[in-house]
């Protein structure tokens, strides 16, 4: 890409009475034609880096908490395409008055790009979330039932293709019914609803991740944490971190990721003497999303340190074993191994870890769908625009409500739109239509 600081027509504009002085600037007028129609987010980022005179560290500072790395790797596409809410400030940043200017769409902002489309029950969910009550109704609460919806409402997630719309009809009543509980009852049974409660937050964390509604993520994990620790559980505190760790991953805040990630792990590892198989699940689960983060800072060997750690728990637990909120088993390791080779950058070890996968050995069709699209990302790092067309369909049949809100898989849906493998173009507006990306 070259930026020329060029007159239209080779002459200076004419300005209109006190343009100069509302801060026109004759050399910022470009040659736009420099910028193909097509380019990626990560060259508009660049194009009007380089055309506002800006430099990398300055824009990272503008955008707040960022390096000149994490621009440069925005830039030339080593990290993947920035989420709506990061990128809304980096086009506050470069001043341009519309976002579509880094998304390429001249008429409107695509959403849809960044996250999933609303869920037609996320209104309902969200209601039950956000509604205040003051009154109580006087119906006896019975927790043991509330926990055996919990459990019900776990299976119906790792075992249903369409998992969100399942939930969105569960966790309304699930989410009223369990505050209610923690409101009515006292002493032992008022903790022991704190618990469900605790549970049922991190469930709904599933339901609202990748959905045009990220503060509720953010309100789920800090219920998650703080239901766990008004009942004075470690292991419950540990699992609503673990929700903290994603979404702070997710928004790059990977420093603070780690250190809740390993501050979690180390309370509850003092306890894990004679406690039951999923608390030792968790701090393996814990040291795992660690080897993500460092993975996705692009940090090779302290990734695969962690990702050691905690397939050494996944084995001494055994093949049978799987972890119900964060899946954690010896499958899930192994389909970490291709996200790890995938996040940083190294195809040949993503593609080496799936080739020693049979995904059919995850239980959770949920997280099954999600491996097959990292392996996707895997082939797409190569190149191999056939191979990623066809784990991206096997993974939407497998479970299309996972594909349909997986950013990554809509980025390379769309990437494979534009341009499709050669006799696939039907396959590729087919498998679009069928995820929800209007061609």
């Amino acid at each position: 890409m070259v930026v020329r600081h060029l007159y239209r027509g080779g002459k200076p504009p004419v300005w209109p009475p006190g343009a100069r002085e509302r801060g026109h600037s004759a050399k910022r007028v470009v040659l736009v034609t420099d910028l193909p129609a097509d380019a990626s987010i990560g060259a508009r980022i660049r194009y009007y880096r380089v055309q506002r005179g800006m430099s990398r560290p300055v824009l990272a500072g503008l955008v707040g908490g960022k390096s000149a790395e994490w621009v440069k790797a925005i830039e030339t596409g080593k990290q993947h395409s920035p989420r709506l809410a990061l990128l809304l400030r980096i086009a506050q940043a470069l001043e341009l008055p519309d976002l579509a200017m880094l998304t390429g769409n001249g008429h409107a902002v695509p959403v849809s790009v960044f996250a999933g489309p609303r869920h037609s029950t996320l209104s309902e969910v969200q209601a039950a979330l956000t509604e205040y009550r003051v009154s109580l109704r006087t119906e006896p609460v019975s927790v043991s039932h509330l926990a055996e919806r919990l459990r019900y409402a776990w299976a119906v997630r790792h075992s249903s293709p369409d998992h969100r719309t399942q939930l969105g009809s569960l966790l309304p009543g699930l989410i009223r019914d369990a505050q209610v509980a923690v409101r009515a009852l006292r002493g032992e049974e008022r903790r022991e609803a704190r618990r469900v409660l605790a549970g049922v937050y991190q469930l709904a964390d599933f339901f609202v991740a990748y959905q045009p509604a990220p503060e509720l993520v953010w309100m789920v994990a800090d219920r998650a944490i703080t239901e766990a620790q008004e009942a004075d559980d470690p292991y419950l505190i540990a699992g609503g971190a673990w929700a903290m760790v994603q979404a702070m991953r997710d928004d790059t805040r990977w420093e603070e990721a780690i250190k809740l990630a390993t501050d979690a792990r180390d309370q509850l590892t003092p306890h894990l003497d004679g406690a039951p198989d999923d608390w030792r699940g968790m701090v393996g689960a814990l040291n795992a999303e660690i080897g993500y983060v460092y993975a996705r800072r692009g940090r090779h060997g302290a990734a695969w340190a962690h990702w050691e750690k905690a397939d050494a728990v996944a084995r001494r637990l055994g093949p049978d074993y799987r972890h119900t909120q964060s899946s954690f088993s010896m499958s899930v390791m192994a389909a970490h191994a291709t996200t790890l080779g995938v996040e940083l950058r190294r195809s040949g070890e993503a593609l080496r870890a799936a080739n020693a996968l049979d995904p059919v050995t995850i239980p959770s069709l949920a997280r099954r769908s999600r491996h097959l699209i990292e392996v996707a990302r895997a082939h797409s790092l190569n190149g191999d625009r056939v191979a990623t067309l066809s784990l991206l369909d096997r993974s939407q049949r497998v479970a299309p409500e996972t594909i349909s809100y997986n950013g990554f898989a809509r980025d390379m849906l769309i990437d494979l739109r534009k341009n499709p493998p050669t006799g696939k173009r039907t396959e590729v507006h087919q498998l679009c239509s069928r995820v929800g990306i209007a061609a």
